[in-house]
């Protein structure tokens, strides 16, 4: 991963409004809750480490699991409260930028996390919110309601990010017998002025059974996990500019831009479909599939890497219903004509209709390595079903 940003997957709380039910392990379109919010970190352009944290009794069994693995996270033990489990996890994340996520939230957007990472790079420290809708009542000492005005009222989500230097500091100067809810309570609780972006409402956290139904809801798959419920892949890839002519991107021949390394085209947006579609489907990264050592792929037309996987996936009944592509590039100029050739080109490599592709370009506000002009990043996410007859 290339970036700016660590991110800690807190991991290790007792759940104990579950009544004995391991939430992170619970099932959303055929993966753990627990994938989704290791998914989602990794489909972030701003994120260069995942470090988890886990009880120390799971270290070693999910060091071990394929799709921790996958996500390169690093898994070490936390604590018996939220800070301390933050605490052992920075220890790991050195970046310039620490973000802070809760395990339990799966479905956060990776547009989310970037704008949370973009705020606490600038700002010092930063926190998504969504509006409180619902009218909220005071209970009186005799057992009446009140109305509480709900204007300026907002909930905290995840993840919540500062400096490195300014979460430290938070650490050691706030009060350690008290149980902060959360990073930027803690952060404010030493004078830090936390920045709010805004953030989703579908960002739920599992605390209670009923939020495992509505997230499954979101996810397509209401039976928890059922053999042909839709499945869901995101995934994401970079590379630098080389020195050779001749781009690659979306399935298009771009000749007036310099080629991304890679030891295919490096066509970055191809390689994160085809991570996405594999990772929908339970198999192996792209990687794996095809590894820098194999000489015989060097150079190979991307093209040809994702109709593989589109077949290897078909062969085990799955095919894709809908893809959405997010390319973060201040070079070349990515318009609508050159938009919508990738989206016609994805549609045909996938087998779907053009209407059921959505692709989109951002400079990401000018930050980091893409907004400089020295690379290109992208993130897909992909929705498969079962294979009809």
């Amino acid at each position: 991963m290339s970036g700016f940003a660590d991110a800690i997957v807190v991991a290790a709380g007792k759940g104990t409004r579950m009544a004995g039910l391991d939430k992170l392990a619970e099932m959303l379109a055929g993966r753990p809750v627990l994938y989704w919010a290791l998914a989602a970190m990794r489909a972030a352009p701003s994120v260069r480490r995942i470090v988890l944290v886990t009880p120390a009794d799971a270290v070693s069994r999910l060091s071990e699991t394929d799709w921790v693995r996958d996500a390169g996270a690093l898994v070490t033990a936390g604590g018996a409260r939220r800070r301390d489990s933050v605490a052992a996890g920075i220890v790991l994340a050195d970046a310039e930028v620490v973000l802070v996520h809760d395990g339990a939230r799966p479905f956060v957007l990776p547009e989310v996390v970037e704008a949370v990472a973009s705020a606490a790079r600038r700002d010092g420290a930063a926190l998504p919110v969504v509006a409180v809708t619902d009218a909220l009542k005071r209970r009186t000492a005799d057992g009446h309601a009140t109305a509480v005005d709900r204007g300026g009222l907002y909930r905290a989500q995840t993840p919540q990010g500062a400096r490195r230097g300014l979460l430290l500091h938070a650490f050691e100067r706030a009060a350690r017998d008290v149980e902060y809810g959360d990073e930027a309570s803690l952060l404010e609780s030493v004078g830090v002025s936390v920045t709010m972006v805004p953030g989703d409402p579908a960002n739920i956290k599992v605390t209670e059974r009923a939020d495992l139904q509505l997230l499954r809801a979101l996810a397509g798959g209401r039976a928890g996990g059922r053999a042909d419920a839709p499945r869901h892949g995101l995934a994401s890839d970079g590379h630098p500019f080389g020195p050779a002519d001749g781009l690659r991107l979306g399935g298009l021949e771009i000749a007036d831009a310099p080629r991304l390394f890679g030891h295919s085209d490096g066509d970055v947006v191809l390689h994160a479909l085809a991570d996405a579609i594999l990772g929908a489907a339970g198999g192996p990264d792209i990687g794996r599939l095809f590894p820098a050592s194999d000489a015989t792929t060097a150079g190979i037309d991307s093209r040809r890497l994702l109709a593989h996987v589109v077949q290897r996936v078909s062969t085990a009944g799955w095919v894709p219903s809908s893809v959405d592509v997010s390319v973060l590039a201040a070079r070349p100029r990515l318009g609508a004509a050159r938009l919508d050739a990738m989206r016609d080109a994805i549609a045909g490599l996938c087998g779907v209709a053009p209407s059921a592709v959505s692709v989109k370009a951002s400079t990401g506000n000018l930050s980091g390595p893409e907004g400089a002009g020295r690379s290109i990043s992208a993130t897909a996410l992909v929705t498969l079903v079962r294979q009809p007859g």
